[in-house]
């Protein structure tokens, strides 16, 4: 194992070490607490903690190469986000996924790719319960495809400088493409890859 990845795990480790710590305190409030209302908003809290917790471990390198269904795992990871911040700001996240084996390294940095691009989508959306994010996946004899569509503002189409940025430097590692479409009804962001590498 590199130094590199040695050291992230480590980082992961000590990030769920510190939401350990912060759910327990909430979990010790809301035990200690007389009113109902106060007790209310911190077991929510204390849901929401736990929502980031589970999208923190759906984000994080896999430890061993295997093979792994990138259907299930994307699925997994999107209920991971949708629970932690899409569902309280009122946007839906739908799938259409196809089964597709691939190696958990693959699979987790398509993952991530993911990730920024439903962040970057949910942040150009309506809140409120109209914001909607599409995410399809689809398969060829010699490719991969995810596409994801949303509803917001043809104003801030694009994704951010910092957000493309990163893409591209994940997308370089699955000598992979990004294409994005931006118009009146919302932006489609297309992110292509060699299905064997």
């Amino acid at each position: 194992m590199t130094a590199e990845r040695l050291l992230l795990r480590e980082f992961a480790h000590r990030i769920d070490d510190e939401l350990a710590s912060a759910i327990d305190l909430v979990s010790k409030a809301a035990s200690r607490c007389d009113a109902r209302e106060a007790r209310a908003t911190l077991a929510f809290l204390q849901e929401r903690l736990e929502s980031h917790v589970r999208l923190h471990h759906a984000l994080q390198m896999p430890q061993f190469t295997t093979i792994v269904d990138l259907a299930a795992y994307l699925q997994q990871l999107c209920r991971s986000i949708s629970r932690s911040s899409l569902e309280g700001e009122g946007i839906s996240l739908s799938l259409l996924l196809h089964p597709l084996k691939m190696s958990s390294e693959r699979c987790w940095l398509l993952g991530m790719i993911v990730f920024e691009l439903v962040t970057s989508a949910a942040g150009r959306v309506s809140h409120g319960g109209t914001g909607a994010i599409d995410l399809e996946m689809w398969v060829t004899t010699t490719s991969v495809a995810c596409s994801i569509t949303d509803n917001g503002s043809s104003d801030e189409g694009r994704p951010q400088q910092k957000e493309r940025a990163i893409v591209e430097a994940l997308l370089e590692h699955l000598n992979g493409t990004v294409d994005v479409h931006a118009g009146p009804g919302g932006t489609t962001t297309v992110v292509s890859l060699p299905r064997w590498s």
